[in-house]
């Protein structure tokens, strides 16, 4: 299990979703806000001027849409926000999965997408938002999907189970077909879509109910980064529910599988 430790310059500022926060000196205040990032490189402060009543009721709009769009992706509601004061300040942060964590230096040219969960912290100069995926990439394999989405200058910090690969569907003929929870990140640029293993006949009805992978697998095409995790969240919860005395995924794969709410 792997953890940063982030140095912050005085009066820097970092943030995190709520849960991934270890430790820090004392030194570094601790806030917890609703809202995101500006992106002007501080967090928004309470009380401020914000051009009077009109910009206030702006900011309060924004941030519900904000609060709103992740409450719908199942993500955490607040951000916590760490600044150093007087000095250099430190502060740990770690995920919530065994596993590995990355570093990715955004400079305001391509944007990152990532699974849901996967987001851990950033500089305050990277703004945070949601990207719902529907439509005809999202429902083409008869499931729609939401990623966290990474925009501006500085890095951003993200985590995911098991190992990382990186790849480039580029290097593998411009596309690759990948477990749908094996995806933790790609650049701005690849495409993301969903399709079904096979055709409804019998050799594709084998694949989901015997194969394990159920009835999809998520499509990756273009030329850019691609960070990939050799453990999925399922698998983990199979193997350990398995160790409890029960085979909740048995015979039939991941058509059948009785995961337990």
């Amino acid at each position: 299990m792997q953890m940063a430790v982030v140095n912050l310059a005085p009066g820097q500022t970092v943030y995190c979703e709520a849960g991934k926060f270890l430790f820090k000196t004392t030194n570094v205040t601790m806030e917890t806000r609703l809202g995101g990032p500006s992106g002007s490189g501080a967090p928004p402060q309470n009380g401020g001027s914000g051009g009077g009543m009109g910009g206030m009721l702006r900011q309060a709009m924004g941030t519900a849409m904000q609060v709103g769009q992740r409450a719908l992706a199942g993500e955490s509601l607040a951000f916590q926000y760490f600044t150093a004061q007087g000095g250099e300040g430190t502060v740990g942060f770690a995920g919530v999965l065994p596993g590995e964590m990355r570093a990715l230096e955004l400079n305001g040219t391509r944007a990152w997408f990532a699974e849901k969960d996967a987001f851990v912290a950033a500089e305050s100069t990277v703004e945070f938002g949601i990207a719902f995926q529907g439509g005809r990439t999202g429902t083409k394999g008869g499931e729609g999907f939401v990623l966290e989405k990474f925009t501006g200058h500085g890095t951003v910090i993200i985590a995911g189970a098991g190992n990382f690969i990186d790849l480039n569907p580029a290097d593998f003929g411009g596309r690759i077909e990948v477990d749908t929870g094996c995806v933790v990140a790609f650049e701005e640029g690849i495409q993301y879509g969903v399709q079904r293993v096979g055709g409804l006949n019998r050799q594709g009805l084998m694949n989901a109910v015997f194969g394990g992978e159920g009835l999809s697998l998520a499509t990756l095409e273009g030329n850019g980064r691609v960070i990939l995790q050799s453990l999925t969240i399922e698998s983990l919860a199979n193997a350990l529910k398995k160790a409890q005395g029960g085979d909740k995924q048995g015979p039939t794969g991941g058509l059948f599988s009785t995961n337990a709410g």
